[in-house]
């Protein structure tokens, strides 16, 4: 049997303390304090829902009917549409075109749908979503916009309009009244998303949730709010550059990790249909430096081109500056072409940039780092139609990835004629397009050897 809790209560002042004091620190009398027993409150019956378990073999998986849109990419990232009761997340830097973006699709939603859409505004007034509106050329014929930060009121407006459609913009500016906490803090945007995760499921609309970030980019808050919704998005891009890609990092209707290429114009963001030959729309050929990498981002394919320069460094200690990739990737890349390949970069100044203010993440495009910093470092040009594709090791050879075909049907479609790729990759089982010669190499010395003199 668990032993009572006990408390000392000032028979004076009330005053109570976890421990016997001879003095009231409340009051300051002596000999007043008594030990009380605390009476726990008796839990609440359990209450058994009508759900009851079911053989998983029994239960019919009925299909998603989602709401297809005209636009494109942003179908592509949600897995195909939007999914009545889902729940997604919006993150990106300020200014990047999150808001924009949302209220191009409540437009396109109201208009396909006939149906009214919600946009909730904690940060902006009604008349600065207008002349948002007004400037993207957007009418929302049947889009409402609710300027509120109070949840149960939120909840009141929402039940009474029935929208196919609510976007809350920004889910740390709501505040329930049944929390005493301020705005943002853990403990009400957790309430908020809880409860808007249950009226979604409820109510059958889609909820877009824009959320803010962190100085190191990851979505302020609990980290339990990700694990909430259903979808988070994350928008991205080089404010300097026009180009944003919109990545699905969790998906539970759909593939993660897939991408969506807009570029930012007055009319607002527009999806690019053709993203690689968008990236590669004003390289320069036969520049000394510049090799092209195929990467997959989510299921589709990007070629992107990867520049490298280098120059005899004026300070003990050469610089290693990248631009859209991992700054570690790029220094295990230069110590093996210094070490397995036997080029002097111990005092040479590399700098590594991929162009469109990408991300490249996926080991894949090591290779083509490595031979873009080879090509400068020799002063010499990569042919105009050779990719590269390849992960590089710690032992100078070059490995495998996945996805072989989807990239070299990319690489053959652009007219790029010869592919570097791994030996290991089993060739007799690729379907590999007609006209695109593949060139097999083992190490990385290999690969930039072959890269120079095709």
């Amino acid at each position: 049997m668990a032993k009572p809790r006990t408390s000392w209560v000032c028979q004076v002042c009330g005053r109570k303390s976890p421990r016997p004091m001879g003095r009231c620190p409340g009051c300051g009398e002596w000999n007043t304090m008594v030990e009380v027993v605390e009476e726990r409150p008796r839990a609440a019956p359990a209450v058994i829902s009508g759900s009851e378990p079911r053989p998983l073999a029994e239960i019919e998986a009925e299909g998603l009917e989602r709401l297809p849109l005209s636009m494109g990419e942003f179908s592509r990232v949600l897995g195909g549409g939007l999914v009545p009761g889902s729940l997604v997340l919006v993150g990106g830097e300020p200014g990047i075109g999150k808001s924009t973006l949302l209220l191009q699709v409540s437009d396109l939603v109201a208009r396909t749908t006939g149906r009214p859409v919600l946009y909730v505004s904690g940060e902006e007034s009604a008349r600065q979503i207008k002349m948002r509106a007004r400037r993207l050329g957007l009418e929302v014929e049947g889009g409402f916009v609710l300027t509120e930060t109070n949840l149960e009121a939120i909840f009141h407006h929402a039940d009474r309009l029935e929208p196919v459609m609510t976007v809350v913009d920004s889910i740390q500016t709501v505040t329930s009244g049944e929390l005493t906490s301020a705005a943002g803090s853990i403990s009400q945007v957790r309430e908020a998303a809880a409860r808007f995760q249950w009226w979604a499921k409820s109510s059958g609309a889609t909820v877009f949730l824009v959320g803010h970030v962190t100085k190191e980019g990851a979505i302020a808050g609990p980290k339990v709010l990700e694990h909430i919704v259903d979808t988070v998005l994350y928008l991205e891009g080089d404010p300097f550059h026009a180009y944003r890609l919109l990545r699905s990092t969790k998906n539970r209707f759909g593939a993660t990790s897939e991408v969506g290429v807009f570029e930012m114009r007055e009319e607002g963001l527009v999806e690019v249909a053709n993203p690689s030959e968008a990236f590669l729309a004003e390289r320069m050929v036969n520049a000394p430096g510049s090799a092209i990498a195929v990467t997959v981002e989510g299921t589709r394919p990007l070629l992107v081109e990867v520049q490298a320069l280098t120059s005899h460094t004026s300070f003990g200690h050469p610089r290693r500056t990248a631009n859209g990739v991992d700054f570690n990737r790029l220094l295990l890349i230069v110590a093996v072409l210094s070490r397995r390949v036997g080029l002097r970069l111990y005092d040479q100044d590399v700098f590594v940039n991929v162009v469109g203010g990408l991300r490249i993440d996926e080991p894949a495009a090591d290779l083509a780092v490595a031979a873009a910093i080879g090509s400068s470092v020799h002063g010499k040009p990569l042919a105009a139609d050779v990719v590269l594709v390849g992960e590089v090791g710690l032992s100078g050879e070059v490995r495998a990835v996945s996805q072989m075909e989807a990239r070299l049907r990319e690489a053959a479609k652009l007219g790029f004629r010869r592919c570097i790729l791994p030996r290991t990759v089993r060739r007799a089982r690729l379907q590999v397009p007609e006209g695109l010669e593949l060139v097999p190499v083992r190490s990385v010395a290999e690969a930039v050897e072959k890269a120079l003199v095709l």
